[in-house]
C-alpha cells in the first residue's frame, strides 16, 4: 500500500464519524477545513440538513442493489471530503448505501482535503483540488485500482457548459446542480461506481 494512502487511511473516518465530526463543528459556528468563513459555515449547516434527508430518501436501484450484494472481491473506498462541499453532501449518502448494501464487501472511509495535501495532490482534478474524489482500493492487496469524482459526468457538463458560456461559477449554477442532484436521485453516481468496479473485476 503506497504511504500516501496508508496515512490517510490510519486518520480517516466512518461515514457515522464524518457526521458527526461535521455537526460538532456546526455547534461551535465552524465548517471543517484550514478555511473558516460564514459562508462556508452556512454551506456546511446546508449540507448536513440535505445528508439527513438523503440518508432518509437515497434508493439503490434493483440492478445495482444486486450487483453490489453479490460482490466477490472486497474494497476500501477513500473518499476526500469536506463538510462545506455541495456535491459530497449528494454524492456520500449514495456511497454510504451503496457500502451499505455490499455486506461489508465496501469499506467507506472518509478523509478531509485540507488535512491530506500530500493525497488530494494526488487526485486533482484538471490541476484544481476538486471534491469529493473517490479513492477504490483492493483491500486484499492495498493497491489503488481507480478513482472517480468529483462529480457525476451529467454533473460536470452541467458545470462546463455553464463555465464556457458565461466564463464563473456563480450562485444560478449552484442552484442548478443542486436541482440536478435532485432530479437524479444518485442514480448516475451508482451507475458510474458500479461500471468502475465491473471494469476493475472484469480485469482480473
Amino acid at each position: 500500500m503506497k504511504n500516501t494512502i496508508a496515512k490517510a487511511l490510519f486518520k480517516s473516518y466512518t461515514y457515522p464519524e464524518y457526521r458527526k465530526l461535521v455537526a460538532d463543528l456546526l455547534v461551535d459556528g465552524k465548517s471543517t477545513g484550514n478555511e473558516q468563513s460564514e459562508a462556508l459555515t452556512n454551506y456546511s449547516k446546508l449540507n448536513d440538513a440535505r445528508m439527513n434527508r438523503l440518508d432518509k430518501t437515497i434508493k439503490l436501484t434493483d440492478e445495482i442493489a444486486s450487483k453490489i450484494e453479490n460482490l466477490d472481491k472486497r474494497f476500501i473506498w477513500l473518499v476526500i471530503s469536506e463538510g462545506w462541499c455541495g456535491d459530497a453532501a449528494q454524492i456520500l449518502p449514495v456511497i454510504n448505501k451503496m457500502a451499505m448494501t455490499s455486506h461489508k464487501k465496501i469499506d467507506l472511509r472518509i478523509v478531509l482535503r485540507d488535512e491530506n495535501e500530500e493525497l488530494m495532490n494526488e487526485y486533482l482534478t484538471n490541476g484544481g483540488k476538486a471534491i469529493p474524489k473517490v479513492i477504490i482500493i483492493c483491500k486484499e492487496t492495498g493497491i489503488v485500482r481507480a478513482d472517480w469524482g468529483p462529480r457525476p459526468k451529467g454533473a460536470t457538463e452541467l458545470m462546463a457548459n455553464h463555465k464556457k458560456e458565461f466564463g464563473v461559477i456563480d450562485e444560478k449554477i449552484k442552484t442548478d446542480l443542486q436541482l440536478w442532484y435532485l432530479a437524479d436521485k444518485g442514480v448516475s453516481t451508482q451507475n458510474e461506481l458500479m461500471e468502475l468496479l465491473h471494469l476493475i473485476t472484469s480485469r482480473e
